[in-house]
């Protein structure tokens, strides 16, 4: 078992897409007031309390199995125990933090809905005071490698000890391959310090982030205010695009006229060819070289024109 903590967040600004996740679970339509959704970080890439963390890798593999599953109570699998579902879950860089070994801190972190009754009442109510926060995970692992040795701690190829020193390095199991994901219960003792309910709002991604998230081969979550800012930017972009179209198209005719007064002249085919290829910058390049070339000529021609007058009034006298 691996363990976490509740984070008690702000509202998302997206209750209209988590209550879409919501209702995928439930038999009839539950509105936003019926439910309590709350965010649990559920696991980390840290040294936790019995010497093992997880691999970035591995979180990443847990994001895809831990959606849809269930909220129990000191893993005690019964129905009653049933208290919580999972609806969605990322894996997230924590700004400033590190872990013991000195590497960028990632956590696991899910959303999940309590079903608002009498009974849920007192859980939820622990939840907001910041009693009940901390979490545990139950899943199964392919491997526990030794990060002494680099073999697998269950096999015959290592004998290292979790927990123990070798040469001053500390022999801890990298937890990867996850096959399964069972459930998350809310317990007293995690074995992962920074595990539980989180106590932060809910940051939206700014427009890089969102890029950065569409450029990875991961699926992606966007929040309505996100989606919104998506839509805004690609509006944007279009906007700009027309404008850059109209402006090449305008730089093109300058170029035309500049390579004309050059006297050099294009068959029609060719120079359609040429333009269409030329970028903005490499168009306004070519026409500032070529005003530079015509300025000389023009330069040089009133230079000779100036000795040929000075020439003719010299031999008028």
């Amino acid at each position: 078992m691996k363990n976490g903590q509740v984070i008690k967040s702000a509202e998302t600004g997206d209750i209209g897409r988590e209550m879409e996740l919501v209702n995928s679970y439930s038999r009839r339509q539950l509105s936003a007031d019926e439910v309590y959704i709350f965010s649990v970080a559920l696991c980390d890439n840290d040294i936790d309390r019995d010497n093992e963390r997880f691999t970035v890798e591995a979180l990443f593999e847990l994001e895809k199995l831990f959606v849809g599953k269930t909220g129990i109570i000191d893993h005690n699998p019964t129905a009653n125990n049933q208290k919580a579902r999972i609806i969605s879950c990322c894996v997230e860089s924590v700004d400033g933090a590190v872990t013991a070994l000195g590497d960028q801190l990632f956590r696991l972190t899910a959303r999940a809905y309590i079903r608002r009754t009498e009974g849920n009442s007192e859980l939820i109510e622990a939840i907001e005071a910041g009693i009940v926060k901390e979490v545990s995970v139950g899943c199964s692992i392919g491997h526990t490698v030794c990060s002494i040795c680099r073999n697998d701690m269950n096999s015959p190829m290592c004998s290292h000890i979790k927990g123990r020193e070798y040469d001053g390095a500390l022999c801890y199991g990298e937890l990867t391959e996850p096959k399964d994901a069972y459930e998350f219960s809310f317990v007293a003792v995690p074995a992962q310090r920074s595990a539980g309910v989180i106590k932060t709002g809910y940051k939206e991604k700014d427009m890089e982030d969102i890029c950065k998230a569409l450029e990875s081969e991961s699926e992606v979550t966007l929040s309505k205010g996100e989606v919104d800012n998506l839509r805004e930017y690609i509006a944007q972009l279009r906007a700009e695009s027309e404008y850059a179209k109209a402006y090449k198209t305008e730089l093109d005719e300058k170029l035309r006229k500049a390579l004309i007064s050059n006297g050099i002249e294009l068959d029609y085919s060719v120079e359609s060819c040429v333009l269409r290829k030329l970028s903005i910058s490499e168009t306004q390049a070519l026409i500032k070289a070529l005003s530079k070339k015509e300025r000389r000529a023009v330069s040089q021609l009133c230079e000779n024109g100036a000795d040929e007058i000075i020439g003719n009034t010299e031999f008028r006298i």
